[in-house]
């Protein structure tokens, strides 16, 4: 007399952590690698005056701006280098001075037409870089060598003070670097700097990117294998949180995986890395190149 047993509710399959094909389309070969290491050692400049372009590379603190520098170089100089002094663990910016690094070509060749400027790192309140100071850098007026101080950025009225900057001195790429395992806990202190300096960046006509690091330590995935990180939701949802965040659209926000503790180089690494910079490079390019129109018409 009993009815049909009922069949148990079957349990939902957890929802899947990738796309079913890449939302990013990335050659992996070595020799788009290769083709693209030469492709910016030959990269020729819109003003050739300029010398290299130069690239302002800030963020929070411990976000890896000068593991971002020393990645690059890693790439073109095939071995593991250190131009950079990183901090291996540290809640204070380890970066203290206006430098520029420049890259080094193959022996006997000149320094490749891009330099990076590597400043402190922003904190909360009235801690780390001083705003101020960074658009000082965007505009030309830091010296080399400059000191930062978190309390006082520097005045016109110093001597060091570079009163008419050359457009070599200039920057000609912001460089936003935040960490993809942070960006969602990135205080709004920190996010409210970073917009008033995209601003001051965007009224000069100054192209920015962000270069968003650590994929491996948001996402799985990424972390057991990079050529999956344009499969990766998580990783894509960080790129969209930063996109939203800082006001700069996806395709200006580039993941990148930074030299940390590999022993050698890594095909895939250097692919994102590349991609990045073949980006920043163009945007930098192109602004020179508006400059220069501009300056014609005058």
């Amino acid at each position: 007399m009993g009815g049909e047993e009922s069949t148990p509710a079957r349990t939902p399959s957890p929802p899947k952590k990738e796309f079913d094909k890449e939302w990013r389309e990335t050659s992996w070969s070595k020799g788009d690698r290769d083709r693209m290491v030469d492709e910016l050692r030959n990269f020729k400049l819109s003003d050739p005056d300029v010398g290299q372009l130069r690239c302002l590379l800030y963020g929070p603190v411990g976000a890896g701006k000068s593991s971002f520098i020393n990645s690059v170089n890693n790439v073109f100089q095939n071995r593991t280098t250190s131009g950079a002094l990183v901090a291996a663990a540290s809640g204070l910016s380890f970066t203290m001075t206006y430098d520029t690094h420049y890259i080094q070509g193959r022996s006997g060749e000149k320094r490749l037409p891009f330099a990076f400027n590597d400043v402190m790192g922003l904190e909360t309140q009235k801690n780390g870089l001083h705003p101020d100071d960074i658009i000082n850098a965007l505009k030309g007026h830091l010296p080399e060598g400059y000191e930062f101080n978190p309390f006082h950025p520097l005045s016109d009225k110093k001597k060091e003070f570079i009163q008419n900057p050359s457009l070599s001195d200039k920057t000609h790429c912001l460089v936003s670097i935040v960490s993809a395992d942070k960006i969602s806990r990135m205080s709004v202190d920190v996010i409210d700097k970073m917009k008033s300096i995209r601003a001051e960046a965007s009224r000069l006509k100054i192209p920015q990117v962000v270069v968003m690091t650590m994929p491996d330590k948001a996402c799985e995935l990424v972390n057991k294998d990079v050529r999956r990180i344009y499969y990766s939701k998580a990783i894509k949802e960080k790129m969209q949180i930063c996109s939203n965040e800082l006001g700069l659209p996806m395709n200006c926000i580039l993941p990148v995986k930074n030299y940390h503790e590999e022993g050698m180089l890594d095909n895939d690494m250097d692919i994102l890395i590349l991609n990045a910079m073949t980006q920043i490079m163009n945007f930098a390019n192109d602004y020179l190149w508006n400059l220069q129109q501009h300056a014609i018409q005058k």
